[in-house]
């Protein structure tokens, strides 16, 4: 297809030529030469605007994702006020909310089509909904985040707000192509001219007010914390009083533990407080009035889907489709936790306070009077423009003190909406409780044989101190936490289970290693409860003629209960010397339970003339032996982890084989494979025993954690362990445990020196 230029060019020529054009107006045809060439490169220049507009509907629906992701994530665990947890407020959002909104930021591309026109007045709608789902993640930053965050999402904000402003100046956002046929309603002809001009201007108050929410938002969300965080001290200090009262955490004084630290930290936690808070209602009641005047947009303009005549063609209906979908997905979450907000704190008392009394809390304002109070960051060598300096900067604060307190009292306002709503509701269900009542029909008739749920309002922690959590709430609480607990349990580990059956006591704990076998290593490597045990291991797969079944059963088992070993060694055993034992134990059993192999030898291939158990117990002894010199005849320079690791496995393995040996004497030779196989098999079930008897103070302390961000999910993580390995706690409840100081029962050398010198 020839190019404007070559089109007009050739007309040019013809005219000349035909109709014998005077020379004044063929100069006047030439002089249009530049026009067709500028139409040329703007044609030229066009073209990539097409896969910009797709590149723009991708960005859309990687928005769309993570709050559709969200929004499952918050029915799936009954958390209706939607934490974020997949669309958080970052650098990688907000790039991707940038390019998602850039119709919106294109100030001369002409928009004259239908779905051009909403599809940049949609753009607005979804980056609404999406600033009104991003709220709760801020609570999830410290001040140094928030600082950096709140700039990046101003400059974003304030760069779209002003190229709208542009737009709607210029005319680029406006309906004067739009014929005056689609907007007939009620026999009255609305002016296409001005009718998306008001709507931009509207999506403009919206934006910004957005954004003055999430800044007073940033701002009590600092002092916030600080206040939720001295209540959870102050209930973890009396919870730690109760347990220490206990002599031996039983499983349903391990279940009360955890719900009290449920209900603090869901209670506590950071994004509920942002959730239930007077900016999350106003910004979700903002959000719910951008999605119906989207939907009317999408209702009453667009009734031609291929009205489109941007230079970004039918990529703009693809960007409408995509954003309208995003619009309307993600408005379910800020406007259920308007509602939901309201249900945890519902009381006559504080509609009453809420109506009446448009209270401003100190700790919205805490913060930027603590700056009002600061000394300046530098110097001044004159007074008086110090004192000048302070002034002024007193009086700005308090400005912004005042700003606060307003925006404050304009969202408490704007929470009349879902309130009115809330209570209509109300009303209707008592007036129908009521009228069933007089027709002799009991709604909602609860059974006696109900559990009482346990008081956990002591450990509910709320930010102000008059506002109270509805009992309704509270059982919901209990029941999620029940819940949880309940799943878990259908995931215990049966394997394990099994293997702890052959179990009787602990003296496989005393019998693994004997003090009458030298060690080959230096002093400063302290065995840790997962080396032994996949040591133990090794040498009971490398046994040839077992059994297949017997053999993956016991790697099963094995497998489930490192699992749990390995939480009781991050618990309490964090030191330096126990950390590189458990990196070797974990090498080990990498190579042991994927490869088959031991420090790269292969299992039941060991070779071909060691085939009795005596001869496999002494060909490990040896190789181990040799391994352990060979690495301590280096240098120490030359040494690194890898070599460490396998000298601190091979050292293990020659004293655990040496003692076998040296247990059987004599009658070594006489020992089958199958009588070795059961020997292994009950020291490794007592070591688990023994390390599991740890399991409860595992429990109890992973609980808490001073990090207010992850008390959540420390808390879950509690739950689901419990539920997991209850059968585990109850069956090593009644075993009599030796008398060892409580802060030595998570340590295997411990144990182990206890029964060896407290046993004949």
């Amino acid at each position: 297809m020839s190019s404007y230029f070559d089109r007009y060019i050739q007309s040019a020529d013809q005219l000349e030529t035909h109709c014998n054009c005077s020379i004044h107006v063929s100069y006047a045809l030439r002089g249009y030469f530049d026009l067709a060439l500028k139409a040329d490169d703007q044609d030229m220049y066009s073209k990539p605007m097409l896969w910009i507009g797709i590149y723009i509907a991708v960005a859309s629906l990687f928005c769309i994702l993570p709050m559709v992701a969200d929004l499952i994530h918050g029915f799936r665990n009954r958390m209706l006020w939607f934490p974020c947890k997949y669309f958080t407020m970052n650098a990688a959002s907000l790039t991707v909310i940038a390019v998602a909104t850039k119709l919106p930021m294109d100030l001369n591309n002409s928009m004259r089509g239908n779905v051009d026109q909403s599809a940049k007045l949609g753009s607005m709608a979804f980056t609404c909904t999406m600033m009104a789902n991003l709220l709760p993640s801020l609570a999830t930053m410290d001040s140094k985040e928030l600082l950096t965050n709140i700039i990046a999402l101003g400059v974003l904000e304030i760069t779209l707000v002003v190229n709208v402003c542009i737009q709607i100046t210029t005319g680029v956002v406006s309906g004067e192509y739009l014929p005056a046929s689609h907007f007939v309603v009620s026999r009255i002809v609305l002016d296409p001219y001005d009718f998306y001009r008001p709507i931009a201007i509207i999506y403009v108050g919206m934006l910004l007010m957005m954004l003055i929410i999430h800044t007073c938002s940033s701002l009590a969300i600092l002092k916030s914390k600080q206040i939720l965080e001295s209540k959870y001290q102050l209930g973890h200090q009396k919870d730690q009083e109760l347990l220490q009262q206990e002599e031996r955490l039983t499983v349903e004084k391990l279940k009360q533990h955890v719900s009290n630290y449920w209900t603090m930290a869901g209670t506590g936690s950071p994004q509920f407080m942002t959730a239930c808070s007077a900016t999350s209602t106003a910004a979700g009641v903002i959000c719910a009035l951008s999605t119906v005047l989207h939907i009317l947009i999408m209702l009453f303009v667009c009734s031609d889907v291929t009205d489109y005549k941007s230079d970004y063609k039918w990529s703009t209906l693809v960007i409408l489709i995509t954003q309208f979908v995003g619009v309307v997905l993600g408005s379910i979450a800020p406007i259920s936790r308007c509602f939901a907000s309201l249900s945890f704190k519902l009381s006559v008392k504080w509609i009453w306070n809420h109506i009446t009394v448009f209270k401003v809390e100190s700790y919205w304002t805490q913060k930027i009077s603590d700056w009002k109070q600061s000394s300046l960051p530098f110097t001044f060598r004159s007074r008086k423009c110090k004192n000048a300096i302070h002034k002024l900067k007193v009086l700005i604060l308090d400005f912004c003190i005042g700003v606060q307190k307003g925006v404050v009292v304009v969202c408490k306002v704007i929470g009349l909406v879902p309130i009115s709503i809330v209570i209509c509701v109300f009303c209707c269900y008592k007036w129908s409780k009521a009228m069933s009542k007089s027709l002799g029909i009991v709604l909602g008739k609860r059974s006696e044989h109900q559990e009482q749920d346990e008081n956990l309002s002591p450990y509910v922690l709320q930010v102000q101190d008059d506002m109270e959590i509805s009992e309704r709430t509270l059982k919901g609480i209990t029941k999620s936490v029940n819940r949880l607990i309940k799943k878990a349990e259908k995931q215990r580990p049966n394997n394990l289970m099994k293997l702890l059956e052959r179990s009787r006591g602990f003296l496989g704990v005393e019998r693994y290693d004997s003090l009458h076998v030298l060690p080959l290593l230096g002093e400063g490597f302290l065995d840790c409860w997962s080396l032994p045990l996949v040591t133990l291991t090794t040498i009971a797969v490398s046994l040839p003629n077992l059994e297949k079944d017997i053999v993956d059963n016991l790697l099963k088992s094995v497998s489930e209960g490192l699992v749990y070993v390995k939480l009781v060694e991050e618990s309490f055993n964090a030191t330096e010397d126990y950390v590189i034992s458990q990196k070797a134990a974990k090498t080990l059993w990498l190579e042991v339970d994927v490869y088959q192999k031991w420090l790269g030898n292969r299992l039941q291939k060991l070779v071909p003339q060691v085939s009795t158990a005596q001869q496999i117990l002494e060909w490990f002894r040896d190789i181990a032996k040799n391994m352990v010199m060979e690495v301590e005849g280096t240098d120490i320079g030359g040494r690194n982890d890898d070599s460490m690791c396998r000298s601190i496995s091979a050292n293990s393995m020659y004293r655990i084989t040496e003692t076998i040996l040296l247990s059987y004497h004599a009658n070594i030779e006489e020992v089958s494979e199958e009588e070795l196989f059961e020997q292994l098999s009950s020291m490794i079930s007592d070591i688990l025993a023994a390390c599991l008897t740890n399991l409860p103070q595992v429990i109890a302390r992973k609980c808490h954690t001073s990090v207010i961000e992850k008390r959540e999910a420390s808390v879950h993580a509690a739950a689901q362990l419990l539920g997991e390995t209850m059968q585990i706690i109850n069956s090593l409840e009644d075993r009599e445990l030796p008398s060892l100081n409580p802060g030595d029962m998570a340590f295997i050398d411990k144990w182990h020196a206890y029964f060896q010198h407290s046993l004949p």
